[in-house]
């Protein structure tokens, strides 16, 4: 996503004069509406105080993004909407020249992220459309990453539980239309890897693995919320998820629903950082959640019914 605050897209400051037209005080400040040609070829118009732009204005960059909202001495700072130079925008709240509080993040590739923000990431309660699919991710977010109780949304069935590190983990559910609830957990398990592979990159070969323990009927269910804990780090350039996540629970059970390889195959949440990063102004296009684990197919609750429901075992 096209992450990119005042600390990319800079702005110029009060002492960049350039050519101005417009309302000055007794002062010779630049004080009511006007207008102004910055030397770095950057456009102004709307509200000044004592010199600063504050109040509502309209910033142009020179490379098409553009700012429309609320300014408050020079920052951007209340209700406001970034254009950035990929397409992608982020309509919402600022303070200090970033995203925060309450707002809603379009990506290029039609994907949109409604929900909070502090310090520039998404951080509290969030939710993640992805467009190609039609699945979205419900829940918390911490650092711009999901983590804690969250809700997998998908057409036909969905996965409860909680997340950390951008990963399912832990005890969680699948939920099927059809009527029954798949209950078990998620388990890091290491990927086979290659003798020439290096040592230290087998932290990053665990992967949650899904072990079905037993099915039930539906029930509601409730998360339980985290405190929320400001984000650690400053703001800058916010790294699209890459967790792998839920999807279909994995071997333990075979498909209950009727969902095709092909149905399983366009769960995959698509590529979101097809917008990568630049300093003119591209954020990273949405997230790239890959949840592989939606591969691995629909375990059928029969087999696993059957074994349960079985007196001889």
């Amino acid at each position: 996503m096209s992450d990119l605050g005042s600390e990319e897209l800079e702005e110029e400051g009060e002492n960049d004069i350039g050519e101005y037209e417009g309302s000055r005080n007794e002062a010779g400040e630049r004080h009511g509406h006007g207008k102004a040609r910055l030397p770095n070829g950057d456009t102004y118009e709307g509200n000044y105080e004592h010199g600063k732009r504050h109040g509502q204005g309209i910033y142009k960059f020179k490379n098409g993004a553009r700012y429309i909202g609320e300014y408050a001495k020079n920052k951007k700072h209340g209700h406001g909407t970034f254009i950035y130079p990929d397409g992608s925008r982020y309509e919402g709240e600022w303070a200090d020249d970033q995203r925060h509080g309450h707002g809603v993040y379009y990506y290029v590739n039609n994907d949109t992220y409604t929900g909070e923000w502090f310090a520039h990431q998404r951080h509290g309660q969030g939710t993640y459309f992805y467009a190609e699919t039609g699945s979205k991710y419900v829940g918390t977010w911490v650092n711009g990453q999901q983590e804690g109780a969250a809700e997998l949304v998908h057409l036909n069935h969905r996965y409860q539980g909680k997340f950390l590190n951008k990963n399912p983990a832990g005890p969680g559910k699948y939920v099927f239309d059809v009527g029954c609830e798949q209950h078990g957990e998620y388990r890091l398990t290491d990927m086979e890897r290659g003798e020439e592979e290096e040592e230290e990159e087998t932290l990053a070969a665990a992967v949650p693995k899904w072990k079905a323990t037993k099915i039930t009927e539906l029930a509601l269910w409730t998360p339980t919320l985290p405190e929320e804990q400001p984000p650690e780090g400053g703001p800058g350039q916010e790294e699209a998820p890459r967790a792998e996540g839920p999807g279909e629970p994995a071997e333990e059970a075979q498909a209950l629903t009727d969902i095709s390889e092909e149905e399983t195959d366009s769960l995959r949440p698509g590529e979101e950082d097809g917008d990568a990063a630049t300093e003119e102004g591209h954020e990273d296009g949405g997230e790239e959640f890959r949840y592989d684990n939606l591969d691995q197919g629909n375990a059928s609750f029969e087999e696993e019914e059957t074994r349960q429901l079985d007196p001889s075992e």
